[in-house]
């Protein structure tokens, strides 16, 4: 088990520097194209060479790489062309809004899809079934945008319940957390729901469970003990991809409900060229995309022993 972690670790780490390759190469391999951005269009050629000789952009490529990949792997991310500040000072505090807004959508949306896929999955074809299927492709169907604006029309102009933007600017507020985690809970929860289902139903249908129920054992226990665990491989699997989706998928979302997050700060990064912000926010993303996918390679062994990896 230790070797087969250390060899995914080793594969994210091997990953994590092919994309910083490919992401200096981008960004970083024309050096009047980052004077530019960061000085401005009406810098002289004379202030824009200055500037790079002052941030050594004349050494060799191989150097100017190991020195940015330094820099990044040390927590220097540069300074934000747009804020005027260090990005980290940014960073952090937008990437802990958006974690704040992903645990209270997991939180809810988790448990609410399981169990209507288990239930859904046991009582295949039948009118329950019927019934989560229909609201879970409905509410999936529907983009973010199109329930965001419904449902701000229904709680915030009409019933006057919820406040109508999300900026936090008096404090942590948790009633304006309620509406943008609210959007992501219908919009994804449909896809849990269904993949969780689908497992569902083809773990009940295996040898084993039925030789279970027919030996007399109740049927709570089979379903608990014999069919859930194996059932949840794939919605496990789901689940990891929805935290990448929600660390930089989330902009209509932020934007729309002036949520200050990590999804907002991409937009705006990329909205006014700020290089270094870009850089940043790319190579944070990535690192949760991997690092996610080792976890659930590592999660497989749990759920099911007889999976083992080469």
């Amino acid at each position: 088990m230790l070797i087969f972690v250390g060899k995914r670790i080793g594969f994210m780490i091997l990953t994590m520097v092919v994309v910083s390759i490919l992401l200096f190469l981008l960004l970083e391999i024309t050096p009047g194209n980052v004077a530019t951005k960061v000085l401005g269009p009406y810098s002289s050629e004379e202030q824009r060479n200055l500037w790079l000789e002052a941030h050594g952009y004349f050494e060799p490529f191989y150097v100017r790489y190991f020195a940015w990949l330094g820099n990044f792997a040390s927590g220097d991310f540069g300074d934000s062309v747009r804020f005027k500040v260090p990005v980290a000072d940014i960073l952090w505090p937008r990437l802990g809004n958006t974690a704040i807004l992903g645990i209270a959508t997991f939180a809810v949306m988790i448990p609410l899809s399981l169990i209507l896929g288990v239930l859904a999955g046991m009582r295949e074809g039948s009118k329950l079934d019927r019934s989560i299927s229909i609201v879970s492709i409905v509410t999936t169907s529907v983009p973010e945008f199109a329930s965001a604006v419904l449902i701000t029309a229904v709680l915030v102009f009409w019933l006057h319940l919820l406040p109508g933007t999300s900026t936090m600017s008096d404090g942590f507020d948790i009633l304006q957390l309620i509406l943008p985690a609210l959007v992501l809970i219908i919009y994804d929860f449909g896809y849990v729901t269904r993949m969780t289902r689908a497992s569902m139903a083809e773990v009940m249908t295996t040898q084993y469970v039925r030789t279970a129920i027919l030996k007399g054992l109740p049927y709570r226990r089979v379903v608990m003990r014999h069919a859930l665990r194996n059932a949840l491989i794939a919605p496990f699997t789901v689940i990891m991809l929805q935290i990448n989706w929600l660390l930089s998928g989330v902009i209509v979302v932020e934007f729309f409900f002036a949520y200050k997050g990590f999804g907002a700060l991409l937009l705006e990064a990329s909205l006014n060229q700020d290089i270094y912000l870009i850089e940043a926010c790319a190579m944070v993303a990535v690192f949760v995309a991997v690092a996610t996918q080792t976890i659930a390679d590592v999660g497989y062994t749990y759920l099911n022993p007889r999976i083992r990896f080469s």
